[in-house]
Parts: structure tokens; sequence; C-alpha cells
């Protein structure tokens, strides 16, 4: 699976942003997706994952109420919705799937990663 991510720029706080991965392949739909993000200085973390049918997700409490991801399986793509941004969100952000049966929200569980998107917001 290759993943190209994109959506990312420069945005006030209290702003939205809207995230975008597109996956390539025809097994899009057997894989969880997640987000990570990464800021400058700081160890990449856990932002959200959404499990293969869409039922499950799961939010790091820093962006819970505030984020949103979802999936479009028709169209190969995984979506996070950012809204009320605060300058602790900015970060690269990298779209990632896993194969594995869990839905898991540790980065050691994902097998594909894109190559990130960066946000920016300003205070």
């Amino acid at each position: 699976v290759q993943l190209q991510a994109s959506g990312g720029g420069l945005v006030q706080a209290g702003g939205s942003l809207r995230l975008s991965c597109a996956a390539s392949g025809r097994t899009f739909s057997s894989y969880h997706m997640g987000w990570f993000r990464q800021a400058p200085g700081k160890e990449r973390e856990f932002v959200a994952v959404i499990s293969w049918h869409g039922v499950t997700t799961y939010y790091a409490d820093s962006v819970k109420g505030r984020f949103t991801i979802s999936r479009n399986n028709a169209k190969n793509t995984v979506y996070l919705q950012m809204n009320s941004l605060k300058p602790e969100d900015t970060a690269v952000y990298y779209c990632t799937a896993t194969s594995r049966t869990i839905v898991d929200t540790r980065a050691p569980a994902y097998d594909y990663w894109g190559q990130g998107t960066l946000v920016t917001v300003s205070s």
C-alpha cells in the first residue's frame, strides 16, 4: 500500500483543516488506518485510528472532541477533520496503515507510512 497525504497548511488558532490520505491498491478496505504526528524536537505520537469498516475509532486525549477521522473505502481515502486548532497541533502529520487484526494506537503496529503533510497553527 502506498499512501499520499495532503491538505496541510498554515492556519490561525481556532481554525480548521481537513487532511486527506489517498491509498493505492485494491485492498485498502482491509486495513485499519491511522494518523500520527511529529512536532519539531518531539517524538512521533498517535493522533487517531479508524478500523477497516469504519465502525471503531480511537483518538488521543489531546485531540478528542476536536478531530474526527473518517474513511471512504470506495475512494481509497481516509480523512482527518481538524477543528479548533491550537498552536500545539503544529506538526508533520503522517497517514498510516496496518493489516493487523486489532485496532492499534502504537506506531510499531503500522506497516505503511505516507510522506507526511505539515500543519502549522499560528497563535
